[in-house]
């Protein structure tokens, strides 16, 4: 079994590291710019939209960077063992306290880790590029709030991890599948209606140009909109975007108020027609049929490199730290997997929109000036766009609506 741990560990660790040294390698040198770039936008616009994803970039890399290796130090210099003992032994045979102490810890240390990137790239960058709207207090005020959800669901995790441990010691890992997949599912159902509303007001759209707009694509779609809103996301940012989401009952179209503010009509119909498309083609069914399809093979890994750290009646807390440094090398290295699925999501949507709208113009003009506006690396390196895009970059998405737009 040792032998089998090491042949997922060496590999996966292997690939983390070549992963993360060639993204920051290109985030600090992103090469040269593609001509078309050149022919659509000036070198000036070029050269903002790389100056401002490059903090972005190296903010995020080195943040998981120092994480892994915080996970990987704890684990191979016996810190970690020890933290579990002195868990177990502080929680005098209460193994539940000792299991969400030693989670608390481990979460405590990561977050600390995590805190200077997180303010870099969330607060201190948005403030200097002009794109947030936020002061001090209310970003430090939205990051408790996350931080606490993550801290409660992370908790819950834990603690049903270690019963699915104890109650079914040879699959436990079928269950923690069926399980994970059951919470994809009520995420997707209870995000809208219960997380979103801590951060964000909801109204229903009242402009009736976008009411009748919303109606003439809905009966080209074939679909019935129950939920057309408005998110004030202008007390956060100066950045316009949109979303579908929910499932079932909690399905809905969201759209930024900058959105609205700050666009033509016929851009926000393409915008409208492309969460539209999402919802037509059944892109978050499938995403969450691809998710389940995924959580069941990581959470077989999972039982293969923690078979070493449990004995048959004991799992100490250690065990979560080992689950957790796992995680996120899977997470980190089938990264380029999950978003080349998205990217083709997002392509197919980009141009079911353009048959809705009919208006392949509008759509490109759409994709330039969100592109412009939001300061878009608008040559990305192609590596960059392959390991982290979840949406094509905008030389491609404008490539693909020609394709059905005849341009």
């Amino acid at each position: 079994m040792k032998t089998r741990s090491t042949m997922i560990w060496i590999p996966l660790i292997a690939l983390t590291l070549l992963f993360s040294l060639v993204y920051l390698w290109y985030a600090l040198f992103p090469g040269s710019i593609r001509p078309e770039a050149v022919q659509l936008f000036g070198m000036e616009q070029i050269q903002q939209g790389r100056d401002y994803s490059k903090g972005i970039r190296i903010s995020y890399i080195l943040n998981f960077m120092f994480q892994v290796l915080f996970l990987i130090w704890i684990l191979a210099s016996g810190r970690g063992s020890r933290l579990s003992r002195a868990c177990e032994q502080w929680a005098r045979g209460r193994k539940w306290l000792g299991y969400l102490v030693f989670y608390l810890v481990i979460w405590l240390l990561l977050t600390l880790i995590s805190l200077p990137f997180t303010f870099f790239s969330g607060f201190y960058w948005q403030q200097l590029w002009g794109f947030s709207t936020q002061t001090f207090l209310s970003w430090w005020g939205d990051l408790l709030k996350e931080s606490l959800l993550d801290l409660v669901m992370g908790g819950v995790g834990v603690c049903l991890l270690f019963l699915a441990f104890r109650l079914w010691p040879k699959t436990w890992w079928l269950i923690c599948g069926l399980l994970f997949s059951l919470w994809l599912v009520i995420q997707s159902l209870l995000w809208p209606v219960l997380v979103a509303p801590l951060f964000n007001h909801f109204q229903p759209v009242a402009n009736p140009e976008i009411i009748s707009m919303v109606n003439e694509l809905a009966n080209k779609a074939d679909l019935a909109i129950d939920e057309m809103l408005v998110m004030d996301a202008s007390i956060r940012t100066t950045k316009a975007n949109a979303y579908f989401a929910g499932v079932g009952e909690t399905k809905r179209i969201v759209l930024y108020d900058n959105l609205l503010n700050q666009y033509p009509l016929e851009e926000v119909k393409a915008v409208i027609a492309h969460e539209m498309a999402h919802w037509q083609k059944g892109h978050i069914a499938r995403g969450l049929f691809l998710g389940t399809l995924g959580s069941f093979l990581v959470w077989g890994g999972a039982y293969l490199v923690l078979r070493r750290e449990m004995s048959r009646h004991h799992a100490p807390p250690l065990v979560w730290a080992v689950f957790l440094l796992f995680a996120v090398l899977v997470s980190f290295v089938s990264a380029p997997l999950q978003n080349s699925i998205s990217r083709q999501m997002e392509i197919e949507a980009d141009q079911t929109s353009v048959l809705l709208t009919g208006n392949p113009q509008g759509a490109i003009q759409l994709q330039m000036n969100l592109a412009l506006k939001n300061r878009s690396d608008l040559s990305p390196p192609g590596f960059i766009e392959w390991f982290s895009y979840t949406h094509p970059s905008v030389l491609t998405r404008i490539e693909k609506i020609n394709e059905v737009g005849g341009g």
